[in-house]
């Protein structure tokens, strides 16, 4: 089944990608986590890896394109002789004024039969490259209501990262086409948007028919629910209430998030005390309100440590590139792995290196940089958390199972935090892995041999 190539969402702000350089040709075989292309946004190039194995087809967008956010821009097919048909199909008009694959304006006639209303869609963004769903938390607007431009529609929450979307245009809710806690494929349709006030607003599940992935198949498809008229909005349909995953994550709003973090409160424990999620900032009060667990006594306070570095100036981007061009070290997270890995000494460590919602495991072995080897499992000696292209400037995470690194950007330099337990690293140990880590990324062909 062919896999849609979209142009992914790096930023919050980000309407549009440009669109760098292919680095696979159409017909080529690729496999699931080769680098496709480069795109770039605001100061910022990022590498896009495949998230499906098969053949690169069906490439519609040119190198410096300007690409809006999820659109498709090429397929990855089950074999290269879906090129010449993809290609002929994608010269087809789209539609009259929208072009194929942007969030344009849809009707009855474009949603498989549908008795949906006129208006724009509104898909599930793509807030990290290696993302293919979002988890919708909840809706800020009911169907029928008003919306301008700026007003958060909903908030999607991918792995440890939650985020509001706007309506980005100025109208009417029309149509609802997923509810609160439904994952939802990057590009599916989420809403509708109608420049007119809705005689008859559309409230219902995920059409599973109608995702991305599924449009590309032929066959008989299952009929999708039966629309429902939304005279009142429904819980599930305002999203303010869902049941917790099955996989421990805690659903919470961003501005709860940082209200929580600014406070020290732990959300968690409205999850532990049985309170529905997602949570919102009104929340935090019931959260305020509950019985100490424990009160945090002096060997509470000392059970973790906390250290940061800012380096104004690093040498390691540069080295990033002069490694890729001479010594083909391609590899970006392996380089940081080597460098983290080599200040624990020892013979070899297991380092997890987590960016864009990713994590990585390398075995680092003692010796030369560059050595390192991915490998799928085991338990790592430490944990390289890579912030750089996001906007977080400072964490207080807490101590996790092993001792984490977290790189973010600082000026024109790096900002390094360790955070561990106290019986992980002693005090002394702590500061030498900062300084020695610190040390490698501002002077890393010292480390080179």
């Amino acid at each position: 089944m062919p896999h849609d190539v979209t142009m992914p969402q790096l930023g919050m702000a980000q309407d549009a990608g440009r669109l760098v350089a292919w680095l696979k040709a159409p017909g080529e075989p690729v496999a699931r986590g080769d680098v496709l292309f480069e795109v770039e946004t605001d100061k910022s190039t990022m590498e896009v890896e495949a998230q499906a194995d098969g053949y690169l087809t069906g490439v519609s967008a040119a190198e410096g394109d300007d690409v809006p956010v999820g659109q498709v821009i090429a397929r990855i097919s089950d074999s290269p002789e879906a090129a010449s048909s993809e290609a002929a199909s994608s010269e087809e008009p789209a539609g009259a004024d929208e072009p194929a694959g942007d969030s344009g304006d849809v009707g009855d006639g474009g949603n498989g039969g549908d008795e949906l209303p006129d208006g724009a869609v509104v898909t599930m963004p793509q807030l990290g490259m290696a993302q293919d769903t979002g988890l919708l938390i909840a809706w800020h607007c009911a169907p029928g209501d008003r919306v301008a431009a700026d007003d958060v529609l909903f908030e999607v929450e991918t792995d440890k990262s939650a985020m509001e979307v706007p309506a980005d245009r100025d109208g009417f809710l029309a149509a609802t086409l997923a509810q609160a806690g439904e994952e939802v494929p990057v590009g599916a349709p989420v809403a509708i948007i109608s420049a007119t006030a809705p005689g008859n607003p559309i409230a219902r599940p995920l059409d599973r028919a109608a995702t991305p992935s599924d449009n590309a198949s032929t066959g008989a498809q299952e009929a999708p629910p039966a629309t429902v008229a939304a005279e009142k909005p429904t819980a599930m349909q305002t999203g303010t209430r869902v049941a917790p995953t099955v996989d421990g994550r805690i659903l919470a709003s961003p501005k709860a998030r940082r209200q929580a973090l600014e406070e020290g409160l732990d959300l968690s424990r409205l999850a532990r005390a049985g309170h529905p999620q997602p949570y919102h900032v009104k929340d935090l009060a019931t959260l305020r309100a509950l019985p100490d667990e424990a009160a945090p006594g002096p060997a509470t306070m000392a059970a973790s440590r906390h250290l940061t570095a800012e380096l104004p100036r690093e040498a390691f981007s540069d080295f990033a590139a002069w490694a890729a061009e001479n010594a083909g070290l391609t590899d970006e997270a392996a380089l940081l792995a080597c460098l983290a890995g080599g200040c624990l000494g020892g013979d070899e460590a297991i380092v997890a290196h987590e960016a864009c919602g990713r994590r990585r495991l390398y075995l680092v072995p003692a010796g030369p940089l560059g050595g390192a080897t991915e490998v799928e499992d085991g338990d790592p000696d430490i944990v390289l958390r890579d912030l750089r292209l996001t906007r977080v400037s400072g964490l207080r995470l807490g101590a996790e199972a092993a001792p984490t690194l977290t790189l973010m950007a600082f000026g024109e330099g790096l900002s390094l935090t360790l955070e561990c337990a106290a019986d992980q690293l002693t005090a002394a140990d702590a500061l030498a892995l900062v300084s020695d880590f610190a040390g490698r990324l501002e002077q890393p062909l010292r480390h080179l041999l």
